[in-house]
């Protein structure tokens, strides 16, 4: 079984929907670049989902691991991946005029503790003024029905080593944001760094990762009482962010690329509303953005459809609101161009 089933292209054509309040402005802000064999998401793929007839201003890129340097210091070679995504902005800029990767996440070892500086620095100095953060994941679980195919499984509890919390501390000198994907079964861990580091901007990717599968399936009332308690602990925490959206992986459970047809927006309103309810209601919008994670999410939906969807679950908020959740928690948490949203 493959970690990220890989997207169809003629099933996903199957649901194709009229686009909803094509006037609201949005920054997505996590999505991947990535060759992987023939799965392949790139500038031209981009930027197709980019015109696929939502207002996308700008978008930010989050870390995957996608051509690391095969030379050098081990430390050092993830600034590949920086060099090669500011290139593919820089290029769609300049040939389309579509501000992508506006932001870029990329990773360090935060194992490294306060060594961490020079590759930190390095980040900075690739990015060309678009750097903003590093996601180093701890996601794991020890689940092979989950697990068993991921690349690069990280070791049980980064989160409370004293040398990763060493690391993430440094990202505040440099003032970067630490961007945190994990499990459900992790949140107290990440609440227990949060405690320690009240001042370093975090934003939980995917709502925290409530798991679906494995020795989970089927018991999804029991992981959103486990997964609400912990989220309102992390709540507690000002500088914590939650990025809504992540919901269509296998790891969730919902399945959908197994069915005849894609769902419709409607109905991954329904099936997520819970989850994103609750993050908005307790996190507020200030908090809050709505995030592509695309092309992981394109197993189970298009680009067009997924904000149609974001659309409804956010069709009770007011248009300030809505502007946060859309685009100004984005621009803020990551220190982008206020005036993308004019």
């Amino acid at each position: 079984m493959v970690f990220h089933p890989i997207p169809r292209d003629a099933w996903l054509a199957t649901r194709s929907e009229p686009i909803l309040e094509p006037d609201l402005a949005i920054v997505d802000p996590h999505h991947h670049l990535w060759r992987r064999g023939e799965w392949t998401y790139e500038g031209d793929e981009l930027l197709a989902d980019l015109r696929s007839g939502h207002d996308i201003r700008a978008t930010v890129f989050l870390q995957c691991g996608e051509r690391h340097h095969q030379h050098g210091p081990e430390s050092l070679r993830p600034v590949g991946e920086t060099e090669y995504v500011r290139g593919v902005a820089e290029l769609l800029q300049a040939r389309y005029q579509v501000e992508t990767c506006q932001g870029i996440v990329g990773r360090a070892d935060l194992t490294l503790g306060s060594e961490v500086d020079a590759v930190l620095e390095a980040q900075i100095e690739a990015g060309a003024g678009r750097f903003r953060g590093i996601r180093h994941s701890v996601a794991t679980i020890d689940d092979d029905a989950i697990l068993s195919s991921q690349p690069g499984r990280p070791p049980a509890g980064l989160l409370l080593d004293a040398g990763y919390r060493a690391g993430a501390a440094r990202l505040q000198s440099h003032g970067l944001s630490f961007d945190c994907w994990l499990y459900h079964t992790q949140l107290d861990d990440l609440a227990s760094l949060a405690n320690q580091l009240p001042d370093l901007p975090i934003v939980i990717n995917h709502v925290g990762g409530p798991l679906g599968i494995g020795r989970w399936h089927g018991k999804r009332d029991e992981v959103f009482a486990q997964w609400r308690q912990a989220m309102q602990k992390l709540a507690q925490y000002p500088r914590v962010h939650v990025k809504l959206g992540g919901l269509g992986m296998r790891s969730i459970g919902y399945g959908y690329f197994d069915r005849p047809m894609p769902p419709s927006s409607t109905e991954l309103a329904q099936d997520w509303a819970p989850w994103i309810d609750f993050c908005i209601s307790t996190f507020g919008p200030r908090r809050c953005m709505f995030e592509s994670n695309f092309p992981v999410d394109r197993c189970s939906t298009s680009y067009s459809v997924l904000w149609n969807a974001f659309k409804r679950m956010a069709a009770g908020y007011s248009a300030s609101e809505k502007a946060d959740l859309f685009g100004r928690t984005a621009i803020n948490f990551y220190r982008l161009d206020a005036k993308l949203l004019d």
